[in-house]
């Protein structure tokens, strides 16, 4: 038995305890009983402490573990001996680690589940409640395929919007890199020309001149401000307020703020149905769905979904009141919800929206590659243009 510590809501108010239970799931379930809706819950000491062993792994490896590890199942292997191929044969070494504390823990008299749920860098809540569910019916084979699929899904996913923003962050980079170097060292050749000449200078030059000595003077008070920027941003959108201000202007963002609101879409539709499909109570889904979700505005919209659930609402109704998702969705999860389909709806939105945003990466992609070329090349010309000025004005008197 383990001990969790839950806060949930209840009709006196926010409560907050202690519960005993086999697992998660049970402890949530009995809470419900006690008319309490469980806002989060995590395991204490008082069963087995979270372990050290390992970290973070990459979506690939975790996407052969848990195929290599559903066609072991599925051949009939005992757990235990799946689990020490599976450590033995792992090429991430972090999965490797954790994979041989797992077997240990099984072999012990522990749950997969609940062995899993010791490494909680390595294996999400999502991950583990879908493995408990499987346990528990006899399809961990089953499970196991369906978080091959997910997980290799949302690594696409991932990898596409990766991607679309990789070209522009390197053009932006060459371009400062660029424009740096000519104002430091090219820039000043040209003006020490120039002072020699006497002459009087054109408008454009003497300001790309004045541009040059200013960052030749502060170059390094410049990149400390700009540091310091990106650190008090980092540090702001650590804070709940600051996530939830930065979440709710980035889906307002021009070009960029509906590629990020199909991206959500598609995770939330592709997590929720994973879930569903698998057996997960809706409320608990929607917990790791809210989670999961990657933007703080569409997790307060499904948190805020879930309390509904729990009053007895369809899904779709909050969802359409939040504002946040576009009315296909909240439509098409009404007519999975009425037809008893819900989450074969939800795997149908997923892949819609999977296109979506194949399509829309596409269309970023072909659009920002001539803006940031016209955008470089007019402040590189500009810049050759402002310093070429004095030296056509010199031919023309010579002339």
């Amino acid at each position: 038995m383990a001990i969790f510590a839950y806060q949930g809501r209840a009709p006196a108010g926010i409560q907050k305890g202690e519960i005993e239970a086999p697992d998660r799931m049970t402890a949530v379930g009995e809470l419900r009983k006690r008319a309490i809706l469980v806002t989060r819950i995590n395991e204490k000491a008082g069963g087995k402490t979270p372990s050290r062993i390992g970290g973070k792994v990459k979506d690939k490896a975790m996407a052969v573990f848990t195929r290599q590890f559903s066609t072991m199942v599925d051949a009939g292997l005992p757990l235990v001996q799946c689990l020490h191929i599976l450590a033995a044969q792992s090429e991430a070494r972090n999965l490797r680690g954790v994979t041989a504390d797992v077997a240990r823990n099984v072999e012990e008299g522990s749950t997969l589940a609940e062995a899993l749920r010791r490494h909680p860098r390595t294996f999400n809540d999502l991950f583990i409640n879908m493995v408990d569910v499987g346990e528990a019916g006899g399809i961990l084979d089953v499970i196991f395929q369906r978080l091959a699929v997910y997980i290799e899904k949302s690594a696409a996913l991932k990898r596409r919007v990766k991607g679309a923003l990789v070209y522009p962050a390197a053009i932006i980079s060459v371009a400062i890199l660029v424009i740096v170097f000519m104002l430091t060292f090219v820039i000043p050749t040209f003006a020490a020309i120039f002072r020699d000449m006497g002459a009087e200078l054109p408008l454009p030059t003497r300001i790309v001149i004045a541009l040059s000595d200013f960052v030749r003077s502060y170059i390094l008070l410049i990149a400390a401000g700009m540091g310091g920027a990106v650190f008090a941003v980092r540090a702001y959108y650590r804070t709940e307020n600051g996530k939830s201000i930065v979440d709710a202007l980035l889906l307002k963002i021009p070009i960029f703020g509906p590629l990020i609101r199909k991206v959500a879409v598609a995770r939330f539709t592709r997590t929720l149905g994973t879930l569903v499909q698998s057996g997960v109570p809706i409320l608990e889904g929607l917990r790791i769905t809210a989670a999961t979700a990657g933007n703080k505005v569409i997790e307060k919209a499904v948190l805020q979904c879930r309390v509904s659930v729990s009053q007895g609402k369809t899904v779709a109704d909050p969802l359409k009141g939040s504002g946040v998702f576009p009315p296909m969705v909240t439509q098409m999860i009404s007519v999975g919800e009425q037809t008893g389909s819900l989450d074969a709806m939800l795997s149908k939105i997923a892949d819609f929206y999977d296109d979506e945003v194949n399509t829309a990466v596409n269309t970023l992609t072909s659009l920002l590659e001539p803006i940031m070329i016209v955008i470089l090349g007019g402040i590189v010309g500009g810049l050759v243009v402002a310093m070429y000025l004095p030296i056509f004005k010199l031919v023309t008197l010579i002339k």
